[in-house]
């Protein structure tokens, strides 16, 4: 287990606690994430139906997982073993057959089919043939969007789930120490993330980090212009920038960090608006404590590129926590202009400060964690333009 007993109950106690106030009696939870928090079932098994199952009344969430994956249910998660529920091989792609035939049947056998039940519908991996299963099968019960319930409590962390997030912040700091060093005119910028893997992956002499949920991001010359990008075996130009954006993982808890690199010569243009993009990040970082919206960041962010003539449409942060594949976004908190989300404390999220011009691009991030007097951020690392020549 990643953490004890009494911290998986605490946050059942919570769930619970909301699922009453939404009028919900069971909860099936998809999303990978959340089986993790509610369990801590922790594997590469989330391509295939799985979940977690919370009743209003019961003391333990039911694990609901493939029998080949039964064997890491009964190593990784708190749960009794009457708990962990296994469907059988024969349900794997022989439609119209699905796993949740089996769950459906589950769920009537202990009478549960005419509860109101909450289900996850803009859960990654929540199929449309899971919904359809459900709905078709439980036709008594009344389905219902849980609206990201459980992403919700994941919101404020416990001192536990900080520490961790701090140990995946040292290994995140590490990785982007080994970018600056491999990336260099003429090496290819699939070799350079070889490198930088390696480092994530061993970490620290203390703990060793795991596979991010997101790949380690590397747009470069005019592909900083652009997101998402990833690397090819293209080698590094003199005179490009490029973005690195990666994250260390500690038992699934990452800490996001960007930053910019420049090869050759300095160029002020550059120069002058990562100073600006850092002016930016600072000014909502400022103003990050609890008690204060997401909607202070945001203007306090834009206040400064409405100072410098400089457009930015898309939001410059979300919540963070547990990650799989494919985000390390909890799904809940945005950092935009009208959101009015509280701040919490040890509430965290990834504030991206991205500028994007055509053809050319600048970027550095943080990942910040909520006080009651202001915030901390969780990598040390400087977010100037990082100048090779």
């Amino acid at each position: 287990m990643s953490f004890s007993r009494e911290e998986y109950q605490k946050r059942l106690k919570k769930v619970k606690s909301m699922m009453e106030k939404k009028g919900i009696e069971l909860l099936i939870s998809h999303d990978t994430n959340n089986m993790n928090y509610l369990t801590g079932y922790d594997a590469w098994s989330f391509y295939y139906a799985q979940c977690a199952i919370v009743h209003i009344n019961a003391d333990e969430p039911l694990c609901f997982v493939r029998a080949q994956d039964a064997g890491g249910a009964y190593i990784k998660t708190y749960l009794k073993d009457e708990n962990i529920i296994v469907y059988d091989e024969n349900y794997i792609h022989t439609w119209p057959k699905h796993p949740y035939d089996y769950l459906v049947k589950i769920i009537k056998d202990r009478k549960w089919d005419k509860l109101s039940i909450g289900v996850e519908m803009d859960a990654h991996y929540f199929t449309a043939f899971c919904y359809e299963k459900i709905t078709q099968g439980l036709p008594n019960a009344k389905i219902k969007d849980s609206e990201r319930l459980v992403n919700w409590a994941r919101f404020a962390k416990s001192d536990a789930e900080i520490k961790y997030m701090k140990n995946a912040a040292l290994i995140s700091e590490k990785g982007m120490k080994t970018a600056m060093e491999v990336i260099k005119p003429g090496v290819r910028q699939c070799d350079a993330v070889g490198e930088i893997q390696k480092t994530l992956f061993y970490g620290t002499p203390e703990f060793g980090g795991e596979y991010s949920s997101i790949a380690t991001l590397l747009p470069t010359g005019k592909g900083t212009s652009a997101s998402h990008l990833t690397a090819t075996q293209d080698k590094f130009v003199e005179g490009e920038a490029t973005i690195v954006e990666l994250s260390g993982v500690y038992k699934r808890y990452h800490a996001p960090m960007a930053r910019t690199v420049l090869l050759g010569k300095p160029d002020q243009l550059k120069i002058d608006t990562m100073k600006k993009t850092i002016e930016a990040l600072e000014a909502g970082i400022k103003v990050t404590k609890a008690g204060n919206t997401a909607n202070d960041v945001a203007q306090a962010f834009w206040g400064i590129l409405d100072k410098y003539g400089i457009e930015k449409k898309s939001r410059t942060g979300y919540s963070i926590g547990i990650g799989y594949p494919p985000d390390w976004g909890e799904h809940t908190l945005n950092i935009y202009k009208e959101e009015m989300t509280e701040l919490v404390p040890n509430s965290c999220f990834h504030m991206i400060a991205v500028m994007q011009f055509g053809d050319w691009g600048v970027e550095a991030s943080e990942s910040i964690r909520v006080t009651d007097n202001g915030c901390e951020l969780f990598c040390n690392y400087p977010k100037e333009l990082h100048i090779k020549s």
